[in-house]
């Protein structure tokens, strides 16, 4: 017993041992099984990015490209000048930048007072025919050159002028909108009490016409008033003027207006100091530029569509909503044969995508250099019009309620821009409980689609200046650039917060963004199908994107877009009327003013093709002329290992010495008719 006792503690170690053993030798061969199971998954993950180009034919329209969306790229392709985080940074801005003000404050009113639901048909007849083939058309400009919207115009120097036209626009237009947007951030800041300051007539700024929707409580605490917004007893007037206080306070309080254009008075200081803080918040959002600006667009360009579904869901559960949807929606089909209302959907159109402005070339450029432009730019056309459309229920479901309060027509309550923004719907929300609730989510919507816009018009002048500058440092110091760009802009805004400070808004808003947009817009079609050749475009296209447009963009460009882009020009000069502001009428000089403003940025194309003219070689007008249109030897991708085909370098000396013959006859066939561009300069050697 005593062996057996001994000897099985010993056994028992053993086989303790053994087992360990054991168990080690299979966790080193799980080991090893784990590390040859890595090993092949390394593998094949390797052999599908080497074959990721590899893709179907039936891919090759919405497949390709170097970056997944959504997917963080590790490194910028153009490390001098940058690129987007991802291509999602690229249609958020985009989609930022298209959706704006606009589409909540102009196209439901141009809906219901040209046939309601019948308008919707000329207005994605003209979004299917002009709106996405020239949206297209800029952004494939842009990444092809990968330059902002004056250095594209390598494509053909003589026709700079459209870029310094673009870069005019976009300043008129950053100077006033930044307006526009720091009076939705008065009025959010405005909002931040128990009751709307807007809400009843007896403030020391109402007059005596002063007719409030909601009847003002006597002798009734604070309390007791926000609660009784609703149910007080609701004032039915009768009059053919009626004055809201809403309308008192943003005439008599918010801008003080003067009397007249010329009577600028004082500079209203609230305006001022939420005029800083707008620049200062782009400035901030573009302190790096697309990189920074890229990460603000998650939030800018998506919550606008939360605060618009939060609004549409409280809108439709009111009273009186139905009304105001139908007056919104109910076609009118005889007013489809009336040339106004065709002119009116291609306006609409022109003006909402952002065409000619210069932004959609700047931020395309941006991207890398096969990024699937054709696909970003239905995406984005696409949601640009669906968020006009959406945001018609938005803003007519309330002004139904508030004509039901007022036992009036929709008609009396229907109005469009900031007599919309700042009138009309901020009225209506005083009829809702909790109305400073809805009136800071209205107004925050606001500002997020102003700034959205205004990083767009501001990142394209800045990219303009630095790209046409384009040394070391002012790229190591593009920052400096933003801060100086925005400085400049916060003080030739300051006379717009001025008591006289609406009129000239709207003179700008009417004149310096009109019909010199659509001028532009043509020149540039003109230029890039017709001078340097639509072939030659169609090329570069292919080369970019790895298949040709479709046919159906190409015979747009070449025909169909500049055809109705031509029509909107005519349309614009027969429907001109003097602009006034309410029973105001602008005197004339102040028209010779906005002439002259929307002729600045016009004035720049011939302005600038003489210029070249003079300053090209040749003995002739006309050699000198068709010097100035021909390709500059630069156009083309900005990188070399993109310049490919008739792009290419020439690669070896004996291939030089062999054609230079070709080569002249090269340059002399793209002098003549500007469909060739080859940039094989010979080696000085050979």
């Amino acid at each position: 017993m005593e062996e057996v006792s001994r000897e099985g503690p010993s056994d028992a170690s053993r086989w303790s041992d053994e087992g360990r053993g054991e168990r080690r030798g299979e966790a080193r061969n799980q080991d090893d099984k784990t590390k040859c199971l890595s090993a092949v998954l390394k593998a094949l993950i390797s052999l599908y990015i080497q074959s990721a180009p590899m893709r179907p034919p039936y891919a090759r329209l919405w497949g390709r490209g170097d970056t997944v969306p959504g997917e963080p790229a590790k490194k910028d392709e153009n490390s001098r000048r940058g690129n987007w985080g991802n291509q999602i940074e690229f249609v958020l801005t985009s989609v930022g930048y298209a959706v704006g003000l606009g589409n909540v404050w102009r196209f439901p009113y141009l809906c219901y007072r040209n046939g309601g639901g019948a308008f919707m048909l000329p207005y994605f007849i003209m979004l299917v025919f002009c709106g996405i083939p020239l949206f297209f058309l800029e952004l494939s400009f842009g990444q092809f050159a990968s330059q902002g919207c004056l250095g594209v115009w390598k494509i053909s120097p003589m026709f700079k002028g459209v870029g310094y036209g673009m870069m005019v626009v976009s300043t008129y237009i950053g100077i006033y909108y930044n307006v526009v947007i720091c009076i939705a951030f008065y009025y959010f800041f405005m909002s931040m009490t128990k009751l709307l300051p807007w809400t009843y007539c007896n403030n020391p700024w109402n007059t005596p016409d002063c007719s409030g929707v909601v009847s003002s409580p006597l002798n009734a605490t604070l309390a007791n008033a926000t609660t009784s917004l609703v149910a007080g007893v609701t004032e039915v007037v009768n009059r053919t003027k009626r004055t809201s206080p809403s309308e008192e306070y943003w005439k008599h309080y918010v801008l003080n207006i003067s009397d007249d254009i010329g009577n600028f008075g004082e500079v209203r200081m609230p305006i001022l100091g939420c005029l800083a803080i707008s620049w200062f918040v782009v400035f901030l959002c573009l302190i790096r530029g697309v990189k920074s600006s890229g990460k603000v667009v998650y939030f800018t360009a998506t919550f606008p569509y939360v605060v618009l579904t939060i609004l549409f869901i409280r809108g439709i559960t009111l009273d009186g909503a139905i009304n105001g949807i139908k007056y919104y929606l109910t076609p009118q089909w005889q007013k489809v044969l009336d040339a106004k209302v065709w002119g009116d959907a291609a306006s609409q159109i022109f003006y909402s995508l952002g065409c000619a402005w210069g932004g959609l070339i700047t931020m395309a450029s941006y991207n890398k250099f096969h990024n699937n432009c054709f696909r970003d730019s239905i995406i984005i056309s696409i949601t640009n019009c669906a968020t006009s459309v959406y945001a018609g229920f938005v803003i007519f479901s309330i002004l139904g309620f508030m004509a039901h309060n007022l036992n009036v027509p929709v008609s009396e309550v229907a109005d469009h821009g900031p007599g919309l923004a700042f009138v009309a719907y901020p009225e209506a929300l005083t009829l809702l409980p909790i109305s400073p609730l809805w009136s800071l989510l209205f107004f925050f919507m606001l500002i997020l689609l102003g700034l959205g816009t205004q990083f767009c018009l501001l990142e394209t002048l800045v990219t303009a200046i630095v790209d046409e500058i384009g040394t070391d440092w002012i790229i190591r110091n593009k920052t400096v650039v933003t801060l100086s760009v925005a400085i400049v802009g916060f003080l030739l805004g300051v006379p717009l917060t001025t008591q006289a400070g609406i009129y000239w808004l709207l003179l700008m808003d009417n004149y310096a963004a009109s019909f010199s947009l659509v001028i532009i817009s043509c020149i540039m079609c003109i230029c890039v199908m017709y001078v340097y050749g639509h072939r030659n475009y169609f090329k570069d296209v292919e080369m970019m994107l790895g298949f040709p447009p479709p046919l159906f963009f190409k015979v747009c460009w070449r025909f169909i877009s500049p055809v109705i882009i031509s029509f909107i020009l005519i349309f614009t000069v027969i429907q001109y009327k003097p602009i006034t502001y309410n029973d105001y009428v602008y005197p004339g000089w102040s028209l010779a003013i906005g002439f002259c403003m929307a002729m600045s940025s016009v004035i720049c194309i011939p302005i600038y093709a003489l210029y070249k003219i003079s300053r090209s070689p040749g003995a002739t007008f006309r050699e000198r002329l068709k010097h100035a249109c021909r390709a500059h030897p630069k156009w083309g991708p900005a990188l070399q290992e993109h310049r490919t085909g008739r792009y290419a370098p020439m690669a070896s000396e004996d291939t030089v010495e062999a054609r230079p013959l070709k080569e002249k006859e090269d340059l002399t066939i793209q002098g003549s008719n500007g469909s060739t561009n080859t940039h094989n300069n010979p080696n000085p050697s050979a």
